[in-house]
């Protein structure tokens, strides 16, 4: 964990909250090497010839055709891409994972087996194996000669995973464990090869192993008839008797919370990454289909309310892109300056993903929210025909669903983010005491209407705007805190209101640092649009904001406190009013034309 005092190229994880931020210390997907954008593209040609035309035969769970996927993409190197080149893999930086995996992201149940199997089911051994058991499994994990699959959830600890009843005893002997319990849930159960299982030694010393799939007594639950991502194999998995030798331990006994919490941050960014492709796949398809479709004579892109669904699937799916990128950014970042004091570059990646926990938090949440939006209005955007399988738009509305439970829910999700606040605060990691008393003195005072930075740039309301928000977020919660102390986890809506603040802060500051940087090299006009998306996202974000901390005030202030802060928070979320519906109107209008572009082959591949 870095601290406050940290050094010029590194900032601390959740340190958007109390500091302000400059374009020289964020990336964006602009800035993507030409490296990176041919992994991306690579990735994407693999996506349209081998995946996309075979996804009902992935959903039918066609025999071999997944595991025969996998191995496809190990040939071309996706599957080992994160495995450290001394371990068979590339060995690609964040960034470049980022690139990828956006893609992956859009091939629906088949990016569920392949994140599986190359995140939860290959990063316990790589942060946490032996020297030894990494040079046994990463090779062939990065090969595809071995499929990986994870083990935690057990029908009476989902959320709760440390309530684990599998027990591991140890033989006599002292040479191996003996398994029993039950898993479920458990991605590519039907074909792993490897299983990185948790268990409770003596009952209550959590623990991993690395487990050969087929070792004896060993049975699989038949296949479950799942909502969505209906290709991907989820199995239940029985450990009846199953001897696991000592040296297959993974990790320190007693220290799999460890394994299980550090590898669910990488994982959390990475789905955000994930449905970022889905819901990019989600505007394309419904941006199309209104080209194509007629009603009272023209096309339905040509009506308000599907050009308001069509911008505000744009306006949020760029705001997540853009705290995507920089959260990439930071990770790349820490992962650099700790390289350079000597860190083991795989070590380095695992307390990256650990300082920034809390942004990996706030992108699960935001990310599988907004994929389920844009999802949703693709159906409606398609009609009746969005409800038949026949349309690409029922597949998505099902498969996006589980990842608002993936990862941890996003109800756990947004209580553990100001869990995590309050205790770096307690261990001095992040200091918002000071701004806090700052913010305190403050609404006590009068205002000052002045201080609005650059008033030339046009963005120059929209910044204000998110940094006076960030005192509404830290007189929130830092009340909340104040007043229940230890009783605040008792306290679940305030949390998730709280969280909810810091979400819309972290995604409008994103994407107005992003275009921002754009604007400073392609100037105002060429970046129209993109400053439509801000103001957009940035005036509808300071309603939410200011709603959601009402609830929470109101819940726990009362009389001259709670009108007080009341006025605060009114302060705190003012902004000019702009009009959205004509900056929505020619954010479509872009997004349609784009279409037609490239339907009528005059454009490029993307949009």
């Amino acid at each position: 964990m870095i601290t406050t005092e940290t050094t010029q190229n590194v900032s601390p994880g959740g340190a958007f909250l109390i500091s302000e931020t400059t374009t020289d210390r964020i990336f964006t997907p602009e800035e993507l090497t030409d490296e990176q954008h041919l992994f991306a593209e690579s990735t994407r040609e693999f996506a349209e010839q081998y995946i996309y035309p075979n996804l009902d035969r992935i959903d039918e769970h066609e025999a071999g055709l997944v595991e025969s996927l996998l191995d496809k993409t190990a040939e071309i190197g996706l599957l080992g891409a994160a495995v450290p080149e001394a371990y068979g893999g590339l060995g690609v930086d964040i960034k470049t994972e980022t690139a990828y995996t956006e893609i992956i992201g859009s091939t629906h149940a088949f990016s569920v087996s392949f994140l599986a199997h190359t995140g939860i089911g290959t990063l316990p051994i790589l942060y946490f194996g032996t020297e030894t058991q990494k040079q046994k499994y990463l090779p062939k994990l990065a090969s595809g000669e071995l499929k990986a699959a994870y083990c935690l959830t057990e029908p009476g600890s989902g959320s709760d995973a440390l309530a684990a009843r599998t027990k591991a005893t140890l033989s006599a002997d002292g040479t191996y464990y003996l398994l029993e319990g039950q898993k479920m849930w458990i991605t590519n159960a039907g074909f792993a090869d490897i299983l990185t299982v948790f268990a409770q030694i003596d009952g209550d010393k959590f623990t991993g192993f690395i487990v050969d799939a087929h070792s004896p007594n060993i049975r699989l639950g038949n296949e479950e008839h799942k909502m969505g991502i209906k290709g991907s194999s989820t199995r239940q998995v029985f450990f009846e008797g199953v001897k696991v030798p000592v040296e297959n331990v993974l990790g320190e006994i007693g220290q799999g919370h460890k394994i299980a919490f550090n590898v669910l941050n990488i994982g959390r960014y990475k789905l955000a990454i994930a449905v970022t492709g889905g819901a990019k796949a989600s505007i394309t398809k419904a941006v199309q289909y209104a080209n194509e479709r007629e009603q009272f004579d023209k096309p339905i892109a040509k009506f308000g309310a599907i050009r308001h669904k069509i911008a505000e699937m744009a306006v949020r799916t760029f705001a997540l892109e853009s705290a995507n990128y920089r959260t990439a950014g930071l990770l790349y970042d820490f992962i650099e300056h700790e390289a350079k004091k000597g860190t083991n570059p795989t070590e380095a990646k695992l307390h990256a993903a650990e300082e920034y926990a809390i942004e990996c938090a706030l992108l699960k949440v935001f990310g599988s929210e907004v994929l389920d939006y844009c999802v949703d209005e693709l159906v409606q955007v398609l009609g009746g025909n969005g409800f038949s399988e026949e349309y690409p738009a029922a597949r998505a509305y099902r498969d996006s669903r589980i990842n608002r439970i993936f990862e941890g829910t996003n109800e756990i999700n947004r209580l553990l983010t100001i869990d995590m606040y309050l205790k770096r605060a307690m261990r001095g990691s992040i200091d918002l005491f000071t701004p806090g008393m700052a913010i305190q003195k403050e609404l006590m005072s009068v205002p000052e209407f002045g201080d609005d930075g650059d008033a030339s740039f046009i963005l120059a309301a929209e910044k204000k705007a998110i940094k006076q928000a960030k005192k509404a977020a830290l007189m929130v919660a830092g009340s909340a805190a104040q007043k229940y102390l230890q009783r605040l986890a008792t306290e679940q809506e305030i949390m998730m209101s709280a969280t909810d603040m810091l979400i819309d802060i972290f995604a409008a500051e994103s994407a107005l640092l992003r275009v921002e940087k754009m604007i400073g090299i392609k100037g105002e006009t060429a970046c129209a649009t993109y400053i439509d998306v801000v103001k957009v996202f940035v005036s509808d974000a300071m309603e939410r904001i200011h709603l959601n901390g009402k609830h929470a005030l109101l819940r726990f202030a009362e009389g001259d406190e709670q009108r007080v802060m009341l006025m605060g928070l009114k302060r705190f979320t003012k902004l000019p009013a702009f009009d959205t519906i004509s900056a929505r109107r020619r954010i479509a209008d872009v997004l349609i034309e784009a279409v037609r572009l490239v339907i009528a082959g005059t454009a490029g591949s993307k949009v």
